[in-house]
């Protein structure tokens, strides 16, 4: 009974090491690392990135600090959830400048709807929207759940 636990665990351990010794030749591939969850892992910004937080205490207040900003054409921006989540953001389709919605949807990952981003529900869960291609103008977002609350956000591109 010990010789075959002790057989066992020594083969474990060879596969678990390398596996077979013998091949020298032989490639060995590695599993891609698992995709992170919707909204946690941005894509790589383009150009400038403002950082925007998305807090409150879930049921009585909830905003965007700042809630309005102005950049640059073509930058990246990054909505952090801080606290009293879940939050997303929301663009209204009818705020925005002519051509904006197409910009905003292709630079905009794994949507919920129409320029509505996913839910981030944990601490320092992250969400970029690229305004790469996007006109000049205002746009104006929210935040679904927490709407009521008057979780709103203005967004100069200039």
């Amino acid at each position: 009974m010990r010789f075959a636990l002790l057989t066992t665990v020594v083969a474990f351990g060879a596969l678990a090491c390398g596996g077979n010794k013998g091949d020298q030749n032989q490639t060995q591939t590695q599993a891609a690392p698992p995709a992170p969850p919707a909204g946690t892992a941005p894509a790589t910004p383009t150009g400038p990135v403002t950082e925007v937080k998305m807090t409150g205490n879930g049921s009585t207040k909830a905003g965007f600090e700042p809630n309005s900003i102005t950049i640059a054409p073509g930058a990246t921006v990054r909505f952090v959830n801080v606290a009293g989540g879940p939050h997303n953001i929301t663009f209204w389709p009818d705020s925005i400048p002519a051509g904006g919605a197409a910009a905003l949807n292709a630079g905009m990952k794994n949507t919920m709807d129409n320029l509505s981003g996913p839910f981030l529900t944990n601490p320092n869960d992250t969400y970029d929207v690229s305004f790469a291609n996007a006109p000049k103008g205002t746009y104006k977002g929210y935040c679904t759940p927490h709407l009521p609350l008057g979780m709103k956000i203005t967004i100069k591109v200039q």
